[in-house]
């Protein structure tokens, strides 16, 4: 099962709300693709909240956007930060990446963000989002997201 940005936003308000900060909070994260041979590859990417959806755009011919257009499981880590701090904590979003031919949809994405041309736009479908972080300087918390259930919470002493 997956969903859109839009739906988890709608299910998780508040999970939602605290993850996509955390991805805005700087341009560059983390893309885990898979290989043809089935290892993972890890590359530099930025991504948008737009309309409701979480958008990957890549350079034509990336290695990346050949690994999920060959198998469109991927993993997205946010940007740590600038320093141990992690203010906001860490955020992780799985899924799949759907990639997007239709003019419009394109067109309506470069007027918005005016990317270099060409390139490949892949809109998410969500399998997991988690968030990670300290609280009280005493418990490592760590909140994880599936669709069609509930936030689950663990914390850890």
């Amino acid at each position: 099962m997956a969903t859109n940005w839009a739906a988890f936003a709608a299910a998780e308000p508040d999970l939602a709300t605290t993850v996509e900060q955390r991805f805005r909070a700087f341009p560059h994260h983390v893309l885990a693709t898979l290989r043809g041979d089935g290892s993972p590859r890890a590359t530099g990417l930025e991504v948008r909240f737009l309309n409701g959806e979480l958008w990957l755009g890549m350079m034509p011919g990336s290695l990346k956007a050949l690994d999920l257009r060959r198998d469109p499981r991927f993993a997205l880590q946010a940007n740590p930060g600038p320093d141990t701090a992690m203010a906001g904590g860490d955020a992780r979003i799985a899924g799949r990446a759907v990639e997007v031919e239709d003019p419009e949809v394109k067109g309506a994405y470069v007027k918005e963000v005016e990317p270099p041309q060409p390139f490949h736009l892949f809109r998410t479908e969500l399998t997991e989002v988690v968030r990670t972080f300290v609280e009280d300087d005493t418990f490592l918390v760590v909140q994880v997201w599936k669709p069609g259930e509930p936030v689950r919470t663990l914390r850890r002493a």
